[in-house]
């Protein structure tokens, strides 16, 4: 379905469901909280009894965003999720494609196939099958910009309000690393501009986003540079490690690694940055990249995951010695594409 399409069909299509349930992707980040909240107050507008379930805890520096006390933390309340899935017409998708990126909910999903599901992502490869409509776009930076495209066709001066202009620029700001990536075209400026306002505080926004940090997690970055990044110098990459010990050792809290794997891009000749975390029985791995290098081809490939050209993530069944060295093995292949 066509982008123009989803806009033009969108209230037809929605129109038929009264009662929806908006699900987000395991670990949720500024975009998939951003665009599921502005979705909610969206849809709240439009006289839909709408809810909102995330898998598991969201980071702390999402705390004070408008409408976060009515999202529903699955791991926590997973009665009360199942009773929200089981009275829903309608589970729309946002901010992932696959109901396997949903941790502890995924089975509850695959459960209640009965219910037609609505998606609005960024990512690739999606099943589009599944779906009753979907807008999905893999050159756009963030799912928050498209459902801003989305309420904008609709209508700003009838539809956008302080809470879900809020919702938006949050989710946008942290998908592209606060305007550093992931800008496909100059429309994403232009619809951010257009939702800043004397209420709507874009700085403010970026401070109690980037600028809340605990003591704790800051020692945690200097740690994570000082004593976990290791350089390679011959593949122009940088990679950071973080045992489980390490985590516990800086009293880890969710999001405290949020923007950790950026770090190493600063250094001049590094082309590719990861991030190698021990968490929740897996080996968790964050890529990032500059210019045309494909991390998502390298996760998707190597590391069961995915993601964009310029960030993507994936996991590994081992522990940290064997994930790395599964790392350090997968590089040579790459070695004249992170030299070009």
């Amino acid at each position: 379905m066509s982008k123009q399409l989803f806009f033009n069909k969108f209230k037809e299509i929605i129109s038929q469901y009264k009662h929806v349930v908006i699900v987000s992707h395991v670990n949720p980040d500024g975009d998939a909280i951003g665009s599921s909240l502005a979705f909610y107050y969206f849809l709240l507008k439009l006289g839909i009894d709408a809810k909102v379930i995330i898998p598991n805890d969201y980071p702390s520096f999402l705390s004070w965003m408008p409408g976060i006390g009515d999202i529903l933390i699955f791991d926590k309340n997973q009665e009360k999720g199942v009773e929200y899935l089981n009275s829903a017409d309608l589970i729309c998708y946002l901010d992932f494609n696959h109901p396997s990126r949903t941790g502890l909910v995924h089975n509850d999903l695959c459960h209640f196939k009965r219910i037609p599901r609505l998606l609005i992502d960024h990512h690739r490869d999606a099943d589009y099958s599944q779906f009753v409509a979907y807008l999905s776009e893999v050159e756009t930076s963030s799912t928050s910009e498209l459902v801003a495209e989305l309420i904008q066709h609709q209508g700003f001066d009838k539809y956008l309000d302080d809470n879900i202009a809020t919702c938006l620029l949050v989710g946008i700001m942290t998908d592209t690393g606060s305007f550093a990536h992931s800008i496909y075209h100059p429309e994403t400026f232009e619809i951010c501009g257009s939702m800043i306002s004397p209420t709507v505080d874009y700085q403010l926004i970026h401070s109690k986003i980037y600028n809340t940090f605990s003591e704790n997690r800051l020692r945690l970055l200097g740690y994570c540079i000082s004593n976990r990044m290791k350089t390679l110098d011959e593949y122009k990459t940088a990679y950071i490690y973080l045992t489980k010990a390490d985590l516990e050792s800086f009293d880890y809290q969710v999001g405290d690694t949020e923007g950790v794997v950026n770090f190493p891009l600063m250094i001049d000749n590094i082309k590719m940055a990861v991030l190698i975390t021990e968490r929740q029985g897996v080996i968790r791995f964050s890529f990032r990249s500059k210019g045309d290098f494909s991390v998502h081809e390298l996760a998707k490939t190597h590391f069961n995951g995915g993601g964009h050209t310029n960030a993507a993530g994936g996991t590994l069944d081992c522990d940290m010695e064997q994930a790395i060295d599964t790392f350090l093995n997968v590089l040579p292949q790459y070695k004249e594409l992170l030299n070009k």
